[in-house]
């Protein structure tokens, strides 16, 4: 790698030039980063619904392209900026779209994991250093002429590609004997769903939960809690093929809506004798959303919010409703502090406490990404794992 410090590296990259139109695999040229931020060798990119949604043209504010999405990967450093500290030349990292400076008074208290300067934000497009984006191609203009063409960032991350740049405060050294093909899921999906349950519920032994939308983060969810000691996991969804895979993270009930002739919160509170101690809402509807907060137990209910909003609409909720005692709070990252708590989190999923492996459910190499997303749409897959680059043994 050494032979590449410092000079703009020529690699394969899959654009997106515009909203559901099929990636593109083509050349890009990579800068070297800047200060504070860090040229990242892609190994393994799995593809997330936020992946999805974005291609789909969901947000009109969020597009600008020709853009490289992907957030979930992991890599090796293959160079870092000025200031750079806390990694180095060949450490493994996993990127993260939520980052942690460690100096602001946001990053230097427990109570959030949202940093001032580098927590999600989907508008995001170019570096925070200059306002500028590293990736750029070449492109034809009137017959003979070409020009460069900036690409544009995508959540703090941009990870299919085989080599990316991104700010430190997204980057997260990890142990180098952690399996590769696996620590790509902590970059969002498992993280966020097992975080859920452990850092913004703080789910305790013994209690009982309700995951409505068993999806990857649901599934995480379920994991979250099996490994926390729930004894009752409710998984909530219309698909019943989906009820197969979650009794491997611990689901013991599943409730499809389709089968019911009355509303789901009534049907789990009728299963547990007034209501769960939690519910985890994980679909990004606001209809579902009422149905998660009804199904915990007056008193001391706890729901938390882990869907993607995209509706206009506001909470369904009436504010005398709340008086019942049950809460309602929303979780990013499933809480944590990406470089404070993820390699012990790592550390843990190396030693069994959470299940990594069965949420690979497809493997595809790079140059199949549109059939990779075709899956995802079609609900055949949890997570479809792409090989970007391979590891060169020394």
């Amino acid at each position: 790698m050494a032979e590449t410090q410092g000079k703009v590296i020529t690699c394969k990259a899959a654009v997106l030039w515009g909203p559901k139109e099929p990636f593109v695999i083509q050349e890009i040229c990579v800068d070297p980063p800047k200060k504070m931020e860090v040229r990242v060798k892609i190994l393994y990119s799995s593809i997330c619904h936020t992946d999805l949604g974005f291609w789909t043209g969901g947000n009109e504010a969020e597009q600008a392209f020709p853009r490289i999405l992907g957030h979930e990967a992991v890599g090796i450093v293959e160079s870092v900026g000025e200031g750079v500290k806390d990694v180095k030349e060949g450490d493994h990292v996993i990127p993260t779209f939520n980052g942690e400076c460690g100096e602001c008074r946001v990053c230097k208290q427990e109570e959030s994991n949202l940093c001032e300067r580098y927590q999600v934000d989907p508008m995001k497009r170019v570096m925070v250093i200059d306002g500028g984006t590293r990736f750029s191609t070449t492109i034809d203009k009137d017959g003979a002429k070409r020009q460069s063409q900036p690409i544009y960032h995508f959540l703090n991350t941009s990870t299919f590609t085989e080599y990316t740049v991104l700010d430190s405060a997204n980057v997260v050294k990890i142990d180098p004997n952690a399996p590769l093909r696996q620590m790509s899921l902590l970059s969002c999906g498992v993280s966020t769903g097992v975080g859920a349950a452990w850092n913004t519920a703080k789910m305790k032994e013994g209690k009982t939960t309700a995951v409505f939308g068993l999806g990857s983060v649901g599934l995480a969810v379920a994991e979250g809690a099996r490994a926390r000691g729930a004894t009752r996991i409710i998984g909530v969804d219309a698909n019943a093929s989906k009820f197969e895979k979650g009794k491997l993270m611990g689901v013991t009930d599943f409730v499809n809506p389709k089968d019911l002739t009355k509303p789901v919160h009534q049907m789990i509170r009728e299963l547990t004798g007034g209501g769960v101690d939690y519910s985890f809402e994980c679909t990004g509807n606001v209809d579902v959303l009422r149905e998660a907060f009804l199904s915990t137990h007056a008193g001391w209910g706890s729901t938390v919010l882990v869907g993607i909003y995209q509706t206009p609409r506001t909470l369904p909720l009436h504010p005398m409703e709340l008086f019942d005692g049950r809460t309602i709070t929303g979780s990013v990252f499933g809480g944590f502090k990406p470089k404070s708590h993820l390699p012990n989190f790592a550390q843990q999923c190396m030693k069994g406490v959470v299940k990594l492996e069965p949420f690979i459910t497809n493997e595809l190499p790079f140059e199949k990404i549109n059939d990779a997303f075709q899956l995802l749409r079609d609900g055949k897959s949890l997570r479809c794992l792409l090989q970007i680059s391979k590891l060169l043994k020394k």
